[in-house]
């Protein structure tokens, strides 16, 4: 495995290794777990060579947001990524990817706004800016996402679509942990009795999911299945939406036969994100 502090340097190495053979990129913000991992091994099934990026991307973090104590564990990352045979690791600077006077970002107009843009405001001009430039630095022939965040997939292969870049965005399953709770770095922030509620998320959106697949379609009665969190003075709902797969629809009075069931809380003073899809073939 070679570990390439410079985009530069990871350009050269990666260009002159892949000879047309195929490569894989799996974007990530470090502090990596399974779910990373997954994306990893997928993409080693899929593609010749891998390389994965650990980034804190200082352009997607607001005001008051967690940038500053974002879990940082580049020891134990680099051992893990050795251990799952990466090819390639680019851990650029904030300045090698922002040099100065940088100031060109990548906007969606509509999907960015709704969601966690709706709170999060540039969150997603941020994270697009940022897959955009890893792209186009690896020449990688896929990118892999994990769909726990389900918004940011979408708006990734959005983007690469639209703007009509040569490279295939591959979603891969949401992992959790055996009680439910969807793998992320946040859930290092969970101390040891939060996560009793926070595996609360899950639980009412697996019911959405069985409720669905039994023929329930009232969004009311679907959404009500939420109760238990409003009943917890631990959770702090700040959405719960059933959208179309593409997000651009959301459905009011009576949800599709395929949808996605997508929530957002806090437990404690950590935001966490999940979601399911809904009617979809396994």
């Amino acid at each position: 495995m070679q570990v390439h502090y410079s985009k530069a340097d990871f350009r050269a190495a990666t260009d002159g290794t892949r000879a047309g053979r195929t490569l894989g990129l799996v974007p990530t913000m470090g502090a990596l777990h399974d779910g990373h991992l997954s994306l990893v091994h997928r993409a080693e099934a899929q593609c010749d060579a891998v390389a994965v990026s650990i980034f804190v991307n200082p352009l997607q973090f607001g005001p008051g947001e967690d940038f500053g104590v974002y879990p940082r564990t580049l020891e134990a990352d680099l051992a893990l990524l050795e251990a799952a045979a990466v090819d390639h690791v680019l851990v650029p600077t904030p300045q090698d990817i922002y040099p100065d006077g940088f100031q060109t970002t990548v906007i969606n107009r509509d999907l960015s706004w709704v969601l966690c843009g709706a709170s999060r405001v540039g969150h997603f001009d941020g994270v697009l800016t940022v897959v955009l430039k890893l792209i186009n630095i690896a020449r990688c022939d896929r990118v892999y996402f994990g769909k726990k965040d389900y918004q940011q997939f979408k708006l990734v292969a959005r983007m690469v679509s639209d703007l009509d870049v040569p490279t295939e965005v591959v979603g891969c399953p949401t992992v959790r942990e055996a009680s439910g709770l969807a793998l992320s770095s946040r859930n290092a922030y969970l101390a040891p009795a939060e996560r009793a509620h926070a595996v609360k998320l899950s639980a009412v959106l697996t019911a959405i999911r069985d409720a669905h697949a039994a023929g329930e379609r009232d969004v009311a009665r679907l959404t009500a299945l939420a109760e238990r969190l409003s009943a917890d003075p631990e959770i702090a709902l700040e959405y719960l939406e059933l959208r179309s797969p593409d997000l651009a629809t959301r459905y009011e009075d009576t949800a599709a036969a395929t949808a996605v069931a997508l929530i957002a809380a806090r437990v404690g003073d950590t935001r966490l994100i999940d979601n399911v899809e809904l009617g979809f073939e396994v």
